[in-house]
């Protein structure tokens, strides 16, 4: 989908949240859960930790297959969700012709998890796509990574690994380049989100474990983790974001975008009217042909 298309489809479907008049009732992370979705084609290890897999669903067709990689949120905590909450997300886009991989990975709350652990699995996750891509047709020059929450943050911050210093311990060394990386309402700041964790996480010491504790070895880490330090990143970036969204409020994905335009990228805030945190992964929700849209987008 072309640009011009992309924006004719914003503006009918901005057009009908303006003309809803019921009152907004926003989606929980149990609906979310109670979706269901068929299971994947192919559960694959890329690693030898129970976390450490991905699911694999391929449309109809013999490919090669353009590729949507799936990152879940949870706050960063494997307590929360895994890959099964963003499963109907993937089956969506997988009936819409693109072949998906849906990661999981270990969060700050599992062993191996935090630093650097998270980093290392997710980048690992993605750059796995070479050595499946053969036996599965797999199109690796047109790859999109897709987040959602924790999830968009380390989607963005995935698509900037090659920002990295080569002697990062997460700098995978020849990380996989995509086309473009779409953000459902996550932090492209983690600066601008720690305030927050407690709140909205439940837990005031996830950041220690991604971050550490001494300020010296905080900044250094998030000059490799938070995307805003890795900008520009020469990647196209989409923010979508519901406009009540208050797990990560509009006001964030604004910032960012301002910031990496200010730096050169190209990159597009969408808000979601009468959406909150979870609408934006719903396939059946007003957010969906937004979500549709970007996706389609950044393939061309």
């Amino acid at each position: 989908m072309n640009r011009t298309r992309l924006k004719a489809v914003l503006t009918i479907v901005g057009i009908f949240f303006s003309l809803a008049t019921f009152a907004a009732e926003y989606l929980t992370s149990k609906d979310i859960k109670a979706l269901t979705a068929t299971p994947a084609e192919y559960r694959l290890p890329y690693g030898k930790e129970a976390l450490q897999f991905g699911d694999l669903r391929l449309p109809k067709g013999k490919g090669p297959y353009p590729v949507v990689v799936v990152i879940h949120g949870g706050c960063w905590l494997s307590k929360f969700v895994g890959a099964s909450i963003t499963a109907p997300l993937a089956e969506k886009l997988t009936q819409k012709g693109y072949a998906t991989w849906n990661i999981d990975y270990r969060g700050v709350d599992t062993a191996g998890g935090g630093w650097p652990g998270t980093f290392q699995d997710v980048g690992n996750a993605i750059d796995y796509l070479r050595k499946i891509a053969p036996k599965y047709h797999l199109d690796l020059k047109h790859v999109v990574i897709i987040g959602h929450s924790a999830g968009g943050h380390l989607a963005l911050w995935a698509a900037a690994r090659h920002k990295l210093p080569s002697a990062s311990v997460i700098n995978s060394k020849n990380s996989l380049r995509i086309r473009g990386v779409i953000d459902l309402g996550g932090p492209g700041s983690l600066q601008a989100f720690i305030p927050m964790e407690e709140e909205v996480c439940g837990d005031n010491q996830i950041f220690a474990r991604l971050l550490g504790t001494n300020p010296e070895v905080i900044k250094k880490r998030l000059a490799q983790v938070s995307p805003d330090e890795l900008l520009p990143f020469g990647v196209k970036q989409i923010l979508i974001t519901g406009d009540n969204d208050v797990a990560v409020p509009p006001q964030l994905g604004e910032d960012y975008v301002e910031m990496a335009r200010n730096k050169g990228d190209e990159a597009t805030f969408i808000l979601v009217k009468n959406a909150g945190h979870f609408e934006v992964i719903a396939p059946d929700s007003m957010a969906w042909p937004l979500v549709e849209a970007a996706v389609h987008s950044l393939m061309e």
